[in-house]
């Protein structure tokens, strides 16, 4: 049936020793065991390794990022499945080597979960979500990591990397304390990036830019507003007007690169009005 007994085994051991009802236990055995045939008999499961895996995962964690801002639940759970199945197959490439398995890294996360929230599982008293952000990034400087910011990966895309260290920063006390003095930073970084526009380099201007750009994002955040959420908001608005003025136009008989900008606005209004 199964080769692998030791890995499934562990599974299996671990599935027995939570409370989980029999309805939860089953159907992530259920995976598992789907996994563990995927991987012993399907050539192309076969062949993957961490490193193939990566970018496939990148791109199904933006589906269910596309899904959760469309607030559609039916493919919110599909593409939390396809996550889930990533976990799996990671888990079980790095049993085959001894590094890790899915036992290994629930016991570590639930660990980590434990230890993070002293709050539920000790004695420690907060007064607010505030205060456990502090308390969350304090812990982990006493886990051992070397900076308040190595924890935001490299590679992340800048605008949410600059919301991450900024958050992190806060976590630490090392934030304004009012956001109408974020909004004072936001006019001054306005006013130097317009000087190197007019007066400056090419270089000045941009660094000058995106000096703008943290401020703003600043400033969204103690307006409690995700910047990247708001932006591929506004990305998908943009899309659906530019899409029906498209659309309409054509049926009109015109053609974009031949209209005036005028000719363009009547459709992209009467988008909007749709709306």
């Amino acid at each position: 049936m199964l080769t692998g007994p030791i890995f499934f085994s562990a599974l299996l051991t671990f599935a027995a020793m939570t409370e989980l009802s029999n309805a939860h236990s089953d159907a992530f055995c259920r995976l598992l065991t789907i996994m563990n045939e995927l991987r012993e008999q399907c050539p192309w499961d076969k062949k993957q390794t961490l490193q193939t895996l990566r970018h496939l995962t990148l791109e199904e964690v933006y589906e269910l990022s596309d899904a959760i801002l469309k607030a559609d639940n039916v493919e919110i759970e599909k593409e939390l499945g396809d996550v889930l199945l990533h976990i799996v197959f990671y888990a079980r490439i790095g049993s085959e080597t001894g590094a890790f398995d899915i036992v290994s890294l629930i016991h570590k996360l639930c660990d980590k979960l434990v230890s993070r929230h002293p709050h539920i599982y000790g004695d420690v008293k907060v007064k607010d979500e505030e205060e456990v952000k502090q308390n969350w990034e304090k812990l982990k400087l006493k886990e051992g990591n070397t900076s308040v910011l190595a924890g935001v990966p490299v590679s992340l895309p800048a605008l949410i990397k600059a919301s991450r260290i900024q958050e992190k920063a806060r976590g630490v006390g090392f934030d304004w304390d009012h956001k109408e003095q974020v909004w004072a930073k936001v006019l001054e970084e306005m006013e130097e990036f317009k000087n190197e526009v007019e007066t400056g380099t090419h270089a000045t201007a941009e660094a000058e830019f995106g000096d703008l750009l943290f401020s703003l994002i600043n400033y969204a955040r103690f307006h409690n507003i995700n910047p990247e959420d708001a932006l591929e908001k506004t990305n998908l608005k943009f899309i659906k007007r530019f899409t029906f003025l498209e659309e309409q136009s054509k049926k009109d008989g015109k053609k974009l690169g031949e209209m005036s900008l005028d000719e363009m606005d009547v459709y992209w209004n009467a988008s909007k009005k749709m709306e």
